[in-house]
């Protein structure tokens, strides 16, 4: 409670809060909200700009803009959550791991890490589209895989610092097993970072799952990514702005909302961070009572 508390009164964790629930509603409620279905066609009003009857325009196709980019909320959502979970885990078991056990499965999994971590996230997300070919699942599939490197350092540096401390010894002593120590001691003492790095990481999935698209691997059409949006109106921009620019508004306010919301949680969980503020504060106080 004393987390939400802190998280509730920071200003960059409410504005991204709101970004996030509007993202989040469009997506859970795009067959109410949006005016037409994201495929519907009519030519006759292809290319119309922002109106009261077409507020976001429509498209080459005569598709209602903004039903296109409330569904591809959803779509994007989807990829950005699955991909982020993706890497979590499978990044997470290996840090686990690397940093409890040490020794030759460290040295191993890391070296596997160092090979993942030399490649840029959206080169090897597209090394792996164009192995898996493109498509939905696939795009969250490769996104993902970009992202086990980062969620392995992270948990085995965690990992590493609290397999030291006392009471970790005393459950040795005590004759708990492994899978107990990191289930229940380990784990919830690493938590806190983990849930900061994977806020920030659905804003990056969200990034490297719109470049795949923008390059035609991702989600394909007649799906609404707003990656692929992006690319397909890319010759429409000097006549036909809207058609690129709200998808690219979309993407930037989702981002922008997850970041703001990651920096808000490590504030809120990170003790340090307070104790820096309290140390801040506390001159400011002792300069009013001299005064």
């Amino acid at each position: 409670m004393h987390v939400l508390t802190r998280l509730s009164r920071h200003r960059s964790a409410r504005i991204g809060g709101v970004c996030i629930l509007i993202i989040v509603l469009m997506a859970i409620f795009a067959p109410v909200l949006a005016p037409e279905g994201y495929n519907d066609q009519n030519l006759i009003i292809r290319l119309r700009g922002p109106s009261a009857e077409t507020p976001l325009g429509t498209d080459q196709l005569g598709r209602h803009m903004t039903s296109r980019i409330i569904w591809g909320a959803r779509i994007s959502l989807q990829i950005a959550f699955m991909a982020t979970g993706i890497g979590l885990f499978v990044g997470g078991t290996l840090g686990l791991v690397a940093g409890y056990y040490g020794g030759g499965s460290d040295r191993l999994i890391m070296a596997l890490m160092d090979v993942l971590l030399a490649f840029p996230g959206i080169l090897l997300a597209l090394a792996v589209v164009a192995i898996l070919g493109p498509g939905l699942y696939n795009v969250m599939i490769a996104v993902g895989i970009s992202g086990i490197p980062q969620f392995a350092r992270l948990v085995r540096g965690s990992t590493l610092s609290i397999r030291e401390k006392e009471f970790i010894e005393a459950q040795h002593a005590a004759g708990a097993s492994d899978a107990r120590i990191l289930a229940l001691h380990i784990l919830p003492n690493i938590v806190g970072p983990i849930v900061v790095f994977a806020t920030l990481r659905v804003g990056t999935s969200i990034m490297q799952a719109a470049g795949v698209s923008f390059l035609g691997l991702g989600a394909q059409p007649p799906l609404p990514d707003w990656g692929g949006m992006i690319s397909q109106s890319r010759q429409l921009l000097r006549t036909a702005w809207w058609t690129g620019i709200f998808p690219g508004v979309a993407i930037l306010l989702t981002v922008f909302g997850f970041n703001l919301m990651g920096d808000g949680l490590r504030d809120a969980l990170d003790p340090r961070v307070r104790i820096a503020k309290k140390g801040t504060e506390a001159p400011r106080e002792s300069a009013v009572t001299a005064d």
